[in-house]
């Protein structure tokens, strides 16, 4: 009963972060492509993929994880706050400056009242 009650947590606290994983392109690593490039390993090595390599593998790709889904929320942010504010503010672009919102308002600006 304890293990499942265990299991159960470690999964329950394991969702929000598969979420938020979901919600962002987060990249997967590839234990090749970090073994050559990143650890600068002879290839032959990395082929056997030994429990150390694995493990300090696993270690980088869960430093590189912990900054990457705060950088994406960061960057997501930024993009909202440039569109939102920034370039739909009225006092810097007007209706009468949109070309845009001037085709969809013709229709009825131009209209006699009746």
């Amino acid at each position: 009963m304890r293990t499942l009650l265990i299991a159960a947590t470690v999964i329950a606290a394991a969702l929000p972060a598969m979420a938020q994983r979901n919600n962002y392109p987060v990249k997967e690593m590839n234990f090749d492509l970090w073994c050559q490039e990143q650890a600068g390993l002879p290839a032959d090595r990395c082929d056997k993929r030994t429990p150390e390599d694995n493990a300090r593998f696993e270690a980088y790709r869960a430093k590189v994880e912990q900054y990457e889904i705060p950088y994406l929320q960061q960057k997501d942010s930024a993009a909202r706050l440039d569109t939102d504010i920034l370039r739909a503010d009225p006092v810097d672009n007007p209706l009468k400056n949109d070309p845009a919102a001037q085709r969809g308002s013709a229709n009825t600006a131009n209209k006699p009242p009746r």
